[in-house]
């Protein structure tokens, strides 16, 4: 409603202005008009009376002349004295006749230029217009001097204004205009620290501002992640898997010593730092519990080992990454208690989750990764609203205000003077590291461009040493440094390729293409270290025959007939409890995709392979319960996180360049529209080029002119839906891996 009103005013006074301006021309031009009449009335005046005196001066001198010669001289004289000062008055008179006549015929030459009466009519509007926007300016001054906030101003349009809880139909909020300069984003200094998705195993990796080249912090063949500065700047805190389980671990980064600092079975993660450098806050899941829940430990290792953890948060559901205020004694943190999720701030004076703060309350929008400021009064956060991830920032003491877009991006943190952000933004699989400032929305800096994907970026104040600079990082390690597969590629003497055979996979045809085949097999290998058992020596499908109809929902240019998709076993979300996989619903911008968690053997549910789950998956048999709302929306999300360990079956896959599909359209009434069990790998080829890498144009033509029909399948209610009872029993290593 107010940029509706914006608008109306804008263009009422612009209508104004521009009535104002013609009336003021046509003034003007009035003046200069009268001007001119009134001067040519005037000369006309003065020439008349310039005639009659000429005239009255020749008939005295005339008189005079007769009166002489009357007095001095005969009649005769006299009337000759008369008839001569006649005939002088009437050559007078004639003389002035033709200077008249003269002129007039010079008029025309002599009269003023027109340019100057239009130069001074100009001259005159120039002067008002320009009083004009004087007090414009003046009153427009005063305004924005008042103090009041002000109708929100629209930024070119694109983003509509949010206000109070943010809406499914608002986009963004409207960023809020801002009278300074855009100050330069990294003009902080100091240096960034990231964790790097490379060959399938994350590194942290620092950078300093304004250098071109980052640095490898470590190189150990399991992950590490999360890392956080210290508030000195000289240790790192991080979440490594490289011990068996997760556990936390501190970095020195002048001589990179790393010490573990928590010894248990379960899961811990994404370490903050409180201010004074003693403690650190993480996020942390145990057997006992099954919940992931916020704890406070010493970063002392001495003390942490006989101290031991305090649990900070009890309410069911999971509570996750903390981040610790300047001032101390609050800590924000993102919890699923409500069932979405939300930022809460609690406070350590009165650590009661009753009181905690809910300072977000979006229930249709899930905000993540909050970010203090360091003066403390705004936090910083990832929000995924219409299917958009951005940042925004909100006072942190103001619930009701508007949080303000900051960019797209995720996982946000602050320069050391908190006067910007600096952020990760997602291209494909690649990241680049941005930075902006709050209210200068679409005027993000590129940081530095990542040639792999990277999460949790952390600024410090603080420049790196200049003995890690000079040695250039610490090496890769030569086993992750080593590509995940290579792809033995054979080329028959058609030019064609062959299918090769998936040796110990069960599928009704377990062939692909000879260009995609290693990089299944690396893929399958690498799910069965992750997992504990052969999660993919069983598949659905995988290639086609021309002869096979694609289901209703399923494109007819389907990838299966080029040898490179496969299926998963979709009935695996009927097995019961616990179930195998959990889907996990993520829109993103006009799609919706499916992320798969693949639950580790049961033996490895001590956390010695994969993490907690951090988000609530969707659960289709609710599309059968009877329930109509939930048949319309394709099912429901779980009103709580499953318990257990679980590996992002999706992220793997993308590591060896199988990447998942959206569903169609239909997929809320069309359960072969979902396509949560698909991965391709297109290689960058169209389907048509992928085809006829397998059929000669000819053989192509023909299956494109008479594709196979899909079996038309009656649909079911949805309380008469089948459950299908689906016997599984996985293979603990591959059979054609026993040698």
């Amino acid at each position: 409603m107010l940029v509706r009103a914006f608008r109306v005013t804008d263009r009422l006074g612009n209508a104004f202005l521009r009535v104002a301006a013609w009336s003021v021309m046509a003034l003007a031009e009035q003046i200069a008009g009268v001007e001119a009449q009134v001067f040519g009335l005037f000369t006309g005046i003065w020439r008349i009376v310039s005639g009659v005196i000429s005239l009255i001066a020749g008939l005295v001198v005339g008189v005079t002349q007769v009166f002489t010669r009357l007095t001095t001289g005969t009649a005769r004289q006299a009337a000759h004295g008369a008839r001569e000062a006649y005939e002088t008055t009437r050559t007078r008179h004639q003389e002035v006749m033709v200077q008249r006549s003269a002129e007039a015929e010079l008029k025309p030459t002599i009269a003023e230029d027109p340019l100057r009466a239009q130069n001074r009519a100009l001259s005159a509007f120039a002067v008002i217009l320009l009083l004009t926007l004087l007090a414009v300016v003046v009153w427009q001054s005063r305004e924005d001097n008042s103090g009041g906030s002000g109708s929100p101003v629209e930024s070119g349009a694109i983003w509509p204004e949010s206000r109070g809880t943010l809406t499914p139909t608002a986009i963004f909020p409207t960023s809020a205009p801002t009278p300074t300069p855009i100050p330069d984003p990294l003009r902080a200094g100091g240096s960034l620290v990231y964790a790097m998705r490379e060959n399938g195993q994350q590194d942290l990796w620092a950078i300093g501002v304004g250098q071109t080249a980052p640095l490898r912090l470590t190189n150990h063949a399991e992950d590490d992640r999360d890392p956080a500065w210290s508030p000195d700047g000289n240790r790192i805190a991080f979440s490594s898997h490289r011990d068996g389980n997760w556990e936390l671990y501190v970095l020195e980064i002048n001589n990179g010593a790393i010490t573990r600092l928590t010894y248990t079975p379960g899961f811990e993660g994404a370490p903050s730092w409180s201010p004074d450098g003693v403690f650190l806050v993480y996020e942390g899941y145990t057997a006992d519990t099954e919940d992931l829940d916020i704890y406070i430990i010493s970063a002392d290792p001495n003390r942490a080992a006989s101290e031991g953890a305090l649990r900070v948060t009890y309410i069911p559901g999971p509570d996750i990454e903390p981040h610790w205020s300047p001032q101390g004694r609050q800590i924000a943190y993102v919890s699923w208690r409500t069932g979405n999720k939300d930022i809460y701030i609690l406070d350590l004076d009165n650590p009661s989750e009753d009181a905690a703060i809910n300072i977000t309350n979006t229930p249709d929008i899930n905000e993540d990764h909050p970010a203090w400021s360091p003066d403390g009064n705004t936090i910083a956060y990832t929000a995924m609203v219409n299917g958009v991830e951005g940042i925004y920032a909100k006072p942190a003491q103001q619930r009701d205000a508007d949080p303000i877009l900051v960019g797209r991006g995720k996982m946000p943190t602050w320069a050391p003077n908190g006067s910007s952000l600096v952020y990760a933004f997602d291209v494909g699989r690649q990241t680049q590291l941005l930075a902006g400032t709050i209210g200068n929305f679409g005027a993000a800096t590129d940081a530095i461009a990542l040639p792999m994907q990277a999460t949790d970026p952390d600024w410090t104040g603080i420049p790196l040493p200049q003995a890690f600079i000079d040695s250039g990082g610490v090496p890769p390690n030569p086993v992750t440094a080593q590509p995940l597969y290579e792809e033995n590629e054979r080329q028959k003497a058609d030019g064609l390729y062959g299918l090769a055979l998936l040796n110990g996979v069960e599928a009704p045809l377990p062939r692909l293409s000879d260009r995609v085949n290693d990089s299944f097999e690396g893929l399958r290998i690498r799910v069965l270290e992750k997992t504990g058992y052969d999660f993919l020596g069983i598949l659905e499908d995988a290639f086609w025959p021309q002869d096979r109809p694609p289901e209703p929902g399923e494109p007819t240019e389907n990838w299966h007939y080029a040898g490179r998709a496969i299926a998963l076993d979709r009935d695996l979300i009927y097995t019961g409890l616990p179930a195998p996989i959990q889907i996990v619903r993520e829109d993103i911008e006009v799609n919706t995709y499916w992320r798969i968690f693949v639950r580790v053997a049961d033996e490895a549910q001590n956390g010695q392979l994969g993490e907690p789950l951090r988000v609530l998956p969707w659960d289709f048999t609710a599309r059968s319960g009877g329930d109509v709302d939930d048949y319309e929306r394709g099912g429901k999300q779980y009103e709580q996180v499953p318990a257990g360990y679980y590996v992002d079956l999706t992220a793997i896959a993308a590591d060896f360049g199988w990447t998942r599909v959206p569903a169609a359209r239909t997929w809320q009434y069309n359960f072969g529209a979902i396509q949560f069990w698909e991965f391709h790998k297109t290689g960058g080829l169209s389907w048509n080029d992928a085809m006829l890498e397998l059929y000669t144009p000819g053989e192509l033509d023909a299956f494109l002119r008479e594709p196979p029909q899909a079996p038309t399948i009656p649909a079911l209610p949805p309380s008469l839906t089948p459950l299908p009872d689906v016997f599984r029993t996985p293979t603990p290593i591959p059979p054609d891996l026993l040698q």
